[in-house]
């Protein structure tokens, strides 16, 4: 189940239709209290969430989701006109594992909607990976930098887990939004930067390790820089 909260009518109809259309169950609401009384009953397995909201705005509520144990992990997508690169970072920084703006492409939106689930809901059993001070469980879902445990989003945990994986070795934006996000298709490559930037932030003094590649993309190497 997907739960899409939208106070405009217009834009949350095209949504559960799109979703609907694709084979997802998805329900509507368009206010914050009415998404808190369905989560009391049931957890989605995915939210799409407007920031602009009449009451608590999409922000507040997705920091009030990452601080409760029971929706720590439950995949967001944050959906908004709010395209601005501070704005994204905001969102991201309040745990959004992914960010969409408005006026949005429908095959777009489906395609972040499954690569979302298909990262989120993979089991499979991985080694821990470890390059110098920086260390990475998958399947505790741990980062941990110079000793000290990280909190990252969905994605940026799938980032650099993929960036660990080739240490070394040049990455482009293209590659990254293919694999990492399943995109495969032309999307603003500044979704990668964004993430990269804020990946930064949070890994501290690690953070040096992710290198940029003029005119390629990111490289991750084993020694601070």
């Amino acid at each position: 189940m997907i739960h899409v909260v939208e106070d405009d009518d217009g834009v949350r109809d095209l949504e559960l239709y799109a979703l609907r259309q694709a084979g997802f169950e998805a329900e509507g609401f368009c206010t914050t209290a009415a998404f808190r009384a369905a989560l009391e009953k049931a957890a989605p397995t995915l939210v799409l969430l407007d920031v602009m909201l009449p009451g608590e705005d999409g922000v507040s509520l997705l920091q009030s989701l990452r601080r409760d144990p029971r929706t720590k992990r439950l995949p967001v997508i944050l959906v908004t006109a709010k395209g601005a690169e501070m704005d994204k970072v905001r969102g991201l920084d309040a745990g959004a594992d992914d960010y969409l703006t408005k006026p949005f492409g429908i095959m777009e939106l489906l395609a972040r909607v499954r690569a979302l689930l298909r990262r989120s809901q993979d089991a499979s059993p991985v080694p821990i990976l470890a390059v110098g001070t920086l260390t990475l469980d998958r399947e505790r879902h741990l980062v941990s930098a110079e000793g000290q445990n990280v909190e990252l989003t969905h994605m940026e945990f799938e980032l650099l887990s993929f960036l660990m994986a080739h240490t070394g070795k040049a990455v482009t934006r293209e590659v990254l939004l293919d694999d990492v996000w399943g995109l495969g298709f032309a999307v603003d490559t500044r979704t990668v930067d964004v993430h990269i930037r804020s990946l930064r932030q949070k890994l501290g003094p690690c953070g040096g390790m992710i290198l940029t590649v003029r005119g390629v993309g990111y490289k991750l190497e084993g020694a601070h820089v």
